[in-house]
């Protein structure tokens, strides 16, 4: 007799049910993020320099319309009728361009590509947003370009050598977010050695010997880490808090000890202008016009490329911070390589936090670094622990804070300590929506012990 019990089928296909979450996705919440931009940049601009305006005190062309110009060197510039670029960047990128990244997608071929096509629009509404804000800001002056992006290369410094740091250590499997610590005690103990050798040797050897010394007490803070988190096992979240904080201490304590006591000088590293290329319009005045450790940033990126991807050692890099287990059973000590990594790491941060107190201010405060060895971090998981990409997230993060000093000197109409805020802002907001899922070594963060 066949039983008139109904079962469920084995191979029935299981229809999955969709909820309203599932349509809130990071495309999406940019896409709204967007149209509202877009609604305030024609709006706002309309109605400060439209027609009916009083726009007595700003530059005009001739037709009467507010200008903005964009100024590269003495003898170029371009001028932008600021109402006309507005209105055509906000509605065409940014509302139409939101618009068609809230529309449903349709099964198959046809909505694979609109995936694609909102990818890109959104994308160039993001590299179209910091210049769009500075021609708004700048509306009816003029303000130079060319200045800017030099001040943006020069404060993505202390970022990108930080990340670059940060993939040395995470490369191997050693999570290290005490590059912020490293930075500053390489900053504070520079200076310092700078100090006490003043006076008995010239300027600029004092000036190298700090930032020797930088460096040095860069790998011995990252020395105490590898101590810590490899020979240990400490966790390696812990063990970076702890060196956070003691360079705090240390570095305070050398100030009120030396410093304040001290007739300390305000030298700082003096600027190299390479020959030939320094003359290229715009692009020699950026990069070919620098201090030494502006220069060494470039030379770390390159080599860090070369070396993770194209050698032995970066090769057994990668390999221990996969999957440690198997890089030893090939025969690789994952320890020694842990503790190498980790050391160059912290050599390279010092190298960084001598950019603060011998390359720029010639001076040390308490805390100076300003939390950069964690935007550092925050660039490096941008460039997905890559360093090319890595460049580029510090870069974006160092023209974010350019663009807060260019409106402190624009007289932009917003507190003095929201642009301040305006690095970590973008911080917070490429980590959260830009970045998308980034993925670490699998060992990252994850103590060996050997079998």
């Amino acid at each position: 007799m066949v039983s008139a019990t109904t079962t469920a089928r084995a191979d029935a296909p299981i229809i999955e049910t969709k909820t309203w979450r599932d349509s809130i996705t990071r495309p999406r919440i940019f896409s709204v993020f967007f149209i509202l931009i877009g609604l305030w940049m024609v709006l706002s601009v309309t109605s400060n320099y439209g027609a009916d305006a009083d726009l007595s005190g700003l530059d005009v062309n001739e037709a009467g319309r507010v200008i903005t110009t964009l100024t590269f060197n003495a003898t170029q510039s371009l001028t932008i009728d600021t109402v006309t670029y507005a209105t055509v960047v906000g509605i065409v990128f940014y509302i139409l361009g939101g618009v068609v990244g809230l529309l449903p997608r349709p099964a198959g071929e046809l909505g694979q590509r609109l995936d694609r096509v909102t990818k890109y629009w959104l994308f160039v509404n993001g590299i179209l947003f910091i210049p769009t804000i500075m021609i708004i800001a700048a509306a009816g002056n003029s303000t130079n370009f060319t200045v800017l992006l030099q001040t943006s290369m020069r404060l993505a410094t202390p970022i990108v050598i930080g990340a670059l740091s940060g993939i040395w250590a995470e490369r191997s499997g050693v999570v290290n977010i005490a590059i912020e610590g490293m930075m500053l005690t390489g900053a504070g103990v520079g200076f310092v050695v700078f100090t006490l050798v003043a006076g008995t040797v010239p300027t600029s050897t004092g000036l190298w010997l700090g930032v020797l010394a930088a460096v040095l007490s860069g790998g011995f803070m990252a020395a105490l880490h590898a101590w810590l988190s490899i020979t240990f096992r400490t966790d390696q979240i812990v063990s970076g808090t702890v060196i956070n904080i003691m360079a705090l201490g240390l570095t305070s304590f050398l100030r009120r000890q030396v410093l304040l006591s001290s007739e300390a000088g305000r030298e700082t590293l003096q600027q190299i202008r390479i020959p030939v290329l320094a003359d290229i319009p715009i692009l020699g005045e950026i990069f070919f016009n620098g201090k030494p450790i502006f220069y060494a940033m470039f030379i770390l990126l390159i080599a860090t490329h070369i070396i993770l991807f194209y050698t032995r050692w970066g090769l057994r890099t990668r390999a221990v911070g996969e999957n440690p287990h198997a890089a030893d059973t090939l025969g690789i000590n994952v320890l020694r390589n842990r503790w190498i990594n980790v050391l160059i790491s912290g050599l390279i941060a010092g190298l960084g936090g001598a950019w603060f107190s011998l390359e720029t201010n010639g001076s040390f405060e308490d805390g100076m670094t300003s939390g950069r060895g964690f935007i550092g971090l925050a660039a490096m998981i941008f460039g997905k622990w890559m360093p090319f990409g890595a460049f580029g997230g510090g870069v974006l993060f160092g023209f974010s804070d350019a663009l807060g000093l260019r409106f402190q000197i624009l007289n932009v109409n917003i507190p003095e300590q929201f642009l301040q805020m305006t690095p970590f802002v973008v911080t917070m907001v490429v980590l959260a929506g830009l970045v998308g899922k980034a993925t670490p070594p699998k060992a990252d963060g994850i103590p060996y012990e050997k079998e």
